[in-house]
This record gives structure tokens, C-alpha cells and sequence, in this order.
């Protein structure tokens, strides 16, 4: 039976997931240096061991909103052969699922970055394709 290796994470009371192979490094998030006339859900870019970082605020491009929390963290992932950051609420664990126990999305979801629905008991985690997350015009905006 074949298995995948997850990050999950929390917006809000949601939890998601993305591929471990996808994830650089996760890092606390003290704030980023807003850009003008940048998109609404840019948060900012960040100094990342001198590479300069663009910071996504995952929520507001799924169109929610949510408080950070005391202690949000950034998810580093390459799209594109380019770094990003994504905050999120909070990293709560890595953990492996098999692939029977992956659904995919209701058909209702239009969003190509919904890639599936991981079911854990009673939890549901709602897994991403961070290749979909962005066109290439945005990501060249980014």
C-alpha cells in the first residue's frame, strides 16, 4: 500500500496539508516589508539568509480571513524554481497517510489546488497542490 508524507498546518480551525518534498524549512514569521501595488493576499517579502523571500498570506488567496495567533509560523516551498513563504497559524505535525484514506475533492470545488481530501478518523485535512496555487502570471508578479 502506498503511502505520502505530509506537512499539516492550520488557517484558522482548518487543517491542511502539502507534501513534505515540497516543504524548504519552516520558520517563525516576525512581520515582512509591504510592497506598494502589490496583490491583496502578498503579506510582504522577508530576508532569508540574505535571498529576498515573497510572503503569501495563504488565507486571503482562498478568499478567508483569520487571526495569526501568537506565534504564526512561514512555510518556505518552491513553485517555479522560486522560493515563497506562506503563513499559516500553526505547523501542527508531520504524518503519513496511505493513499486509500485520500479522496478526491467534492466536485463542487472549482479551486485546481485542492488536490484531495486526507481522512484520519474523524479528521478531514484538506490537501493542496502548490503547483496549481498560482498562475504564472502571478507567480511573475511574485
Amino acid at each position: 500500500m502506498a503511502e505520502e508524507q505530509l506537512v499539516v498546518f492550520k488557517l484558522g480551525t482548518e487543517e491542511y496539508a502539502i507534501p513534505i518534498f515540497e516543504v524548504r524549512e519552516i520558520i517563525r514569521y516576525s512581520g515582512a516589508t509591504k510592497l506598494p501595488n502589490s496583490p491583496i493576499y502578498m503579506e510582504g517579502i522577508i530576508n532569508l539568509r540574505g535571498k529576498v523571500v515573497p510572503v503569501i498570506n495563504i488565507a486571503n488567496r482562498f478568499g478567508q480571513s483569520f487571526e495569526l495567533g501568537h506565534e504564526p509560523k512561514v512555510i518556505i516551498i518552491e513553485s517555479c524554481a522560486q522560493d515563497i513563504g506562506i503563513i499559516v497559524n500553526e505547523v501542527t505535525e508531520v504524518l503519513r497517510i496511505a493513499d486509500n484514506h485520500i479522496e478526491p475533492p467534492p466536485s463542487s470545488t472549482t479551486n485546481n489546488y485542492i488536490r484531495g481530501i486526507g481522512k484520519i478518523k474523524e479528521r478531514l485535512l484538506i490537501l493542496l497542490s502548490l503547483k496549481n496555487l498560482f498562475t504564472e502570471q502571478e507567480l511573475s508578479c511574485l
